[in-house]
């Protein structure tokens, strides 16, 4: 395995270990999301220059603008649970209760 790949899985895992144990504001929840597609994106960029094919060049790009959906998304829940509930804390959002 080679240091582009490991750099590649480390950094996504240990984003998703972020995401998994520190779980305590919104807006680091979506810190970690960013940081997971961000390492995919990169490690899809990088996949076609190691195999020396241009048949998946669109797939980054896809990926790109999904993930922008996605900030933009998670911004607007940010802001607009911070108008309601006034915090971002994780243990004050009851998300069973309308």
């Amino acid at each position: 395995m080679s240091s582009l790949h490991l750099s590649f899985y480390s950094a996504f895992t240990l984003s998703s270990l972020g995401l998994a144990f520190h779980r305590t504001h919104l807006i680091s929840a979506l810190l970690c999301l960013e940081s997971m597609m961000l390492s995919m994106y990169v490690a899809l960029t990088m996949w076609p220059i190691q195999t020396q094919t241009s048949t998946a060049t669109l797939m980054p790009i896809l990926m790109l603008s999904f993930s922008a959906c996605e900030a933009g998304t998670g911004l607007a829940l940010l802001v607009a649970s911070t108008r309601t509930h006034g915090s971002d804390h994780l243990h004050n959002f009851n998300l069973l209760r309308c």
